[in-house]
Parts: structure tokens; C-alpha cells; sequence
């Protein structure tokens, strides 16, 4: 048996968690070049809206959804890591509306620096979200890789008549948020040593949570548009919602729910380089409120893993589909905002 040293985890990767995602503005030129026009009837959702994930239509009115989301370790504890990925990549089939079916896994270690043990705890850690979802890990692929990477590929199902997509929102609607923010300054702090006592367990908390309510919003009528929050931030993912539905998102500042200590390190410059390169990447389409500090604006940029789910409804059911949410166990949601007509982009108000 080889022996590979102890290490932490957060010390072989570059970055950690969706925080490891190019940037949109990066993202947007390797796709620029792809087909804008789908031959494919069946295929019902693609990349047109950075949607969250793929959408195939069979025969029978049932649909198919397909995603994948892999990433370096946000966390040093490996079964934690595995339990956060996973759970991250089965939102992506909630956000749409659908019910996770089977995952599979994917796997890259530095084999010459991580025990297998390691190795096995993340894998267990993935298991355990897997079961708590009520999917299998029906197999998967695994590499030497220099940094530590792990993630799933998930199938789900849903009726037709059942998907929700990023690109619906309707002006006059009223917008949720299922999940706080601040994940990525939480992890930030993680790196420095600076999360003060509580924080941790509060993160964990959050990032293991599944986003299953999902499933249940996208058989309300009254829900026109689904996605989550992740690597992007609140402020990338809004937009995507918005250009997808031609529409302006109206945040209010005040309405966001926030982990307990996020603002706090902000302040102290808990900030991720991917909340830097979100802002340089989209804030030309945003539109803040004048005095805003940086550190408020790091909030609102700051790159979330296995987020929350940003919800657009008519505003008469809002609050009955706010109690529904809560009642599911997502205690921090709120009513942050509304659809108005108008160009996409996204107004904060203070």
C-alpha cells in the first residue's frame, strides 16, 4: 500500500465549489460558435438559456432531464465534500421541475496524494445524499487528476407540462429565494482559518440541503420560472432568468437572507477571485443602488454551491407558495423581489 500523506483537502485545489466555474463572460465566448437553432424537436432545453439542465421529450408527454456538475473541494472533511457535490449536481434536475432518477459518479484524484481511504469517504459522502434523494449511483468513471475532483451526472424525469425553465419569469411576478447566500464567503473564511465557532455547521447545513421542493413548485401553475443559484451568484443567475424572459429582475437588498456571519467576513475581505470575475463579467448589467459598498456588492456576486432556488410566481399566490416553502423546511426563504417589463437587467434596490 502506497503511503500518501494526510493533506487538506482545500490545500490541492486552486479554488473550491461552484466557485471553480469559468466565468460567465468566459463561458459565453467558447459558446459563442454553437448552433443557435436547435434541430432537434424533441430536445426542449438546451444551452439557448444557460438553463440548468437538458430537457428530451419522449413519445409519451414523459421528459427526460440530463445534467452533470463536478467540482474541487470547498471543504477539508472528504465525507462532507462528497455530501455537498452531490447535492449540488441533483439540484439541477429539481430546478427544472423533475425527479432525480439515477446518478452517476465522477471521480479525479491525485492518487499520489490522497489516501484511498480519502477517496472513499467522498464516495460515501456522495452515497448518502444519493439515498437521502432516493437514486442509486448506477456507475460512473474515475481519473488520476492533479486536483481533487468530484461530482455526478444525474438523470430525472418529468411530464411536459411540468418543466420549469429559466426563461418564463413574467412581469408582475413576485421572486423567491429558497436557500441564503454567503456559502462562497463562508468557504473563503474556511481557507483563512476566520470562520468563527457555528459557522461551519450552518454551511453544512445549507449545502447539504436538496433542493426537492423543486419538484413540487413546478406542479403549481402559478411557479412560471425555476432555476438555482450557484457559481454565478445571485446577481449572474438572476440575469440568466431575466435575458432568458426579456425582462427586468428587481432585487431588494433588504429582502435577502443571508448565513449568519456573511456579512461580517465580507467586511473582514472573505471574498472568492470568482466573485471578482462574476462582477467583471455582467456588472455592466446591473444596476446597483448609489452607496453600495463593495462588500455588499461581494454579497450579491459572491458564488454559491448547492444554493437555493430563485423562483418566479404570480404575485397573488406568492405568499401561500412562500408558506409551502417553508413549511418544507427551507426556513430562510423570502419574497426578494419582482418581474417588471422592461430591458434585461437587474435593478437592486436599497
Amino acid at each position: 500500500m502506497m503511503n500518501v500523506p494526510q493533506v487538506r483537502l482545500t490545500s490541492l485545489a486552486h479554488g473550491g465549489g461552484c466557485g471553480c466555474k469559468l466565468a460567465p463572460s468566459m463561458l459565453q465566448q467558447l459558446l459563442s460558435g454553437h448552433p443557435t437553432v436547435n434541430p432537434y424537436k424533441q430536445l426542449l432545453v438546451g444551452i439557448e438559456t444557460g438553463d440548468d439542465a437538458a430537457v428530451w421529450e419522449q413519445d409519451d408527454g414523459t421528459c427526460i432531464i440530463a445534467t452533470t456538475d463536478f467540482f474541487m473541494p470547498m471543504v477539508d472533511d472528504p465525507h462532507d465534500f462528497g455530501r455537498i457535490a452531490a447535492t449540488n449536481a441533483i439540484s439541477d434536475v429539481y430546478a427544472m421541475g423533475g425527479t432525480p432518477i439515477m446518478a452517476l459518479a465522477i471521480l479525479g484524484m491525485p492518487v499520489d496524494k490522497i489516501a484511498p481511504d480519502v477517496v472513499r469517504m467522498i464516495l460515501e459522502g456522495g452515497q448518502a445524499i444519493c439515498k437521502t434523494a432516493g437514486i442509486p449511483i448506477a456507475g460512473g468513471h474515475s481519473i488520476d487528476c492533479p486536483e481533487p475532483v468530484y461530482g455526478l451526472a444525474v438523470i430525472g424525469t418529468a411530464r411536459k407540462e411540468h418543466i420549469r425553465r429559466n426563461a418564463d419569469a413574467k412581469p408582475g411576478d413576485a421572486i423567491i429565494l429558497t436557500k441564503p447566500l454567503g456559502v462562497g464567503i463562508y468557504s473563503a473564511a474556511i481557507k483563512k482559518a476566520v470562520l468563527p465557532a457555528g459557522g461551519y455547521p450552518d454551511m453544512i447545513a445549507t449545502t447539504t440541503h436538496l433542493n426537492r421542493i423543486g419538484t413540487t413548485l413546478a406542479k403549481d401553475p402559478s411557479v412560471h420560472a425555476i432555476t438555482d443559484v450557484t457559481g454565478f451568484g445571485l446577481l449572474g443567475h438572476g440575469l440568466e432568468m431575466a435575458r432568458g424572459s426579456d425582462a427586468t429582475l428587481v432585487f431588494d437588498i433588504k429582502a435577502l437572507p443571508f448565513l449568519k456571519e456573511a456579512s461580517a467576513l465580507a467586511q473582514q475581505g472573505c471574498v472568492t477571485g470568482a466573485s471578482h470575475r462574476n462582477w467583471a463579467s455582467y456588472g455592466a448589467n446591473i444596476m446597483l443602488p448609489i452607496g453600495l459598498a463593495e462588500w455588499q456588492q461581494h454579497l450579491l456576486t459572491d458564488p454559491q454551491t448547492s444554493g437555493g432556488l430563485l423562483v418566479s410566481c404570480t404575485p397573488d399566490r406568492a405568499q401561500d407558495i412562500l408558506q409551502t416553502i417553508q413549511n418544507d423546511g427551507y426556513s430562510f426563504a423570502r419574497i426578494i423581489g419582482r418581474v417588471e417589463a422592461g430591458p434585461p437587467v437587474i435593478r437592486v434596490e436599497a
